[in-house]
């Protein structure tokens, strides 16, 4: 009883190199598709996301600032505001004049 099959000792070897082609065309395909992505990304002008959060952070500190500024600079109000003065009434002239 022969334990070895040439054919299929070939199979295998064949299925293995195919295999092996066919995980390094993926790896070609996903560092191409990286490539582009990255290129289009810098093209696109976009930030990363840590730019962003140090932004926002110096943002929401120039707020604060701008608001201690505000308030410093701001008089003391009266407590009793002035009244205003008393509206004139609109009256129209008597009936009855010369034509």
């Amino acid at each position: 009883m022969q334990t070895q099959n040439p054919f299929l000792d070939e199979m295998a070897k064949l299925s293995t190199a195919a295999m092996g082609l066919a995980q390094a065309a993926g790896d070609e395909a996903k560092a191409a598709i990286r490539a582009q992505a990255d290129r289009m990304v810098a093209e696109m002008d976009l930030i990363r996301r840590e730019d962003l959060e140090v932004l926002k952070a110096e943002v929401a500190a120039l707020r604060a600032e701008v608001e201690a500024l505000r308030t410093a600079k701001a008089p003391t109000v009266n407590p009793a505001p002035a009244k205003a003065a008393p509206k004139a009434s609109k009256t129209k002239p008597a009936a009855g004049g010369a034509a």
